[in-house]
């Protein structure tokens, strides 16, 4: 057993707040120029674009000091830098509306564009403390519809942006984007674009955008060729969800330095020739210490890891055009028992973790296009489940300087409405050398014991 690895594993506290605010006014923001689209027109959305797990908005915050600039010239700037952007992404502009079979498409009519929302508060940044980790404090930075639904994606603007000043002169930037329209990749693309306009204060798009989503069109006839337990429906004779579910549980955070990574990497690294990732092995030991600190019983329920992987370099035939925006993700699943998780070795749940990773292939993206064609599922499921997304490949930070420098933070806000969903992020700081902010719920009475788990690998 490793020794308490306590300078390399750090939990990081954010501060219990309640943040007035006032909003100002709300506007549309319309393309800026003619787009390749009239009313009446639609879009092909994929099956990766429009799958259950892609019905959902992503909310994102960013932090940034104050500036010489006067609040209403920030406004302005990201208004008319937005209406640049949606000129080549004008499928932002649009709305999605259900076709057929209960899948959806992007429809273009009268009065729709993003939305933007001027607010502020008689707060200072400095009220909120460090702004290290998420906070579930800071969800009125993020604008919803009074009368929003969970889950709302129809007839909705698929870009809404708040931009909230601070009293001291500093403000944020909270955004809500459809996942229908990108995944994480594609809106770090349409956000760089984004960015480097304001800052140049003319078009900058660098790849071109590209839309084809018909060339993840599915086969005719569909070929389903994996069982896909990713979707699976799973009715939970465990006490997994209802630990959750029933008790509110609380954002976590926890702070790993680079070398707590790479000791882990070496600890947790299969015995073949394969070797692991850092991405394997740390989902491994955190998938294992949240089911060990849920004590989840009873051992022979069936448990399952699932994230995303990006399919981009694995597409052949054809390969994916430079620019190309949407969905390119696919869902990995690795399944165990949870005896065979808490009982077994540190390796042998990183070989799974490692197995379902490399078993996402073109194939794999096929027959999960296939798949949803043939059984669109209509519900989230959660049973046995627990959803890692890893946030620290993307380019967060390099994308968030609208010309006021970079965010002090970037990134997500709050869990706790799907509390069986884990984000590893990157630590946004200049110095961090690496480090890395890993973000899960929990019951207060697991909390301590997942932190002593996540310290000790015991293998």
């Amino acid at each position: 057993m490793a020794p308490l690895l306590s300078s390399w594993v750090q939990e990081r506290h954010f501060p219990d707040l309640h943040i007035p605010i006032s909003i100002d006014r709300s506007f549309p923001i319309l393309p800026a120029g003619a787009i390749k689209a009239q009313d009446g027109d639609t879009l092909y959305l994929s099956n990766l674009d429009d799958i259950i797990g892609a019905r959902v908005f992503t909310p994102t915050i960013y932090f940034y000091n104050a500036t010489k600039s006067s609040f209403d010239d920030i406004v302005a700037i990201l208004r008319d830098a937005l209406a640049r952007v949606l000129v080549p992404y004008y499928p932002f502009s649009g709305r999605l509306r259900g076709t057929r079979n209960g899948k959806l498409e992007v429809f273009f009519g009268p009065n729709q564009g993003a939305l933007m929302v001027q607010a502020h508060t008689e707060l200072s940044l400095d009220y909120l403390g460090d702004l290290n980790v998420p906070n579930p404090a800071w969800s009125n930075l993020v604008y919803k519809f009074p009368d929003e639904g969970d889950y709302k994606v129809i007839d909705m603007p698929l870009l809404i942006a708040q931009v909230t000043r601070f009293s001291c002169g500093g403000f944020s930037i909270g955004l809500r984007i459809c996942h229908c329209i990108c995944d994480g990749l594609g809106a770090m693309q349409f956000l760089g674009a984004w960015a480097s306009t304001a800052k140049t204060g003319s078009l900058v798009i660098d790849p071109k955008p590209c839309w084809d989503r018909e060339i993840f069109a599915p086969r005719d006839p569909p070929m389903v060729k994996y069982p896909h337990a990713e979707f699976m429906k799973i009715d939970d004779g465990s006490n997994l969800t209802i630990s959750l579910w029933e008790v509110k549980p609380l954002q976590k955070c926890y702070w790993l330095s680079r070398e707590f990574q790479a000791h882990l990497k070496n600890v947790a690294r299969p015995t073949d020739s394969l070797g692991c990732t850092t991405f394997d092995a740390m989902a491994a030991h955190v998938w294992r210490s949240w089911v060990k600190a849920l004590n989840v019983k009873p051992l022979d329920f069936g448990l399952r890891l699932t994230f995303s992987v990006n399919a981009r370099s694995k597409l052949k035939n054809p390969p994916l055009k430079e620019g190309f925006y949407g969905n390119v993700v696919c869902i990995a699943c690795a399944n165990s028992t949870v005896s065979d998780l808490v009982n077994g070795s540190l390796q042998d749940v990183t070989r799974l973790v490692r197995e379902a990773r490399l078993g996402v292939s073109e194939e794999y993206l096929r027959s999960t296009i296939d798949y949803v064609e043939v059984d669109r599922p209509s519900k989230l499921e959660f049973g046995g489940k627990l959803t890692i997304t890893q946030w620290t490949r993307f380019s967060m930070y390099e994308s968030s300087d609208f010309g006021w420098g970079q965010a002090i933070y970037v990134g997500p806000i709050d869990l706790t409405p799907t509390p069986q969903v884990c984000v590893l992020l990157p630590e946004g700081v200049d110095n961090s050398n690496g480090a890395m902010v890993v973000c899960i719920c929990l019951p207060e009475a697991a909390a301590h014991r997942f932190k002593q788990l996540l310290c000790l690998m015991d293998t």
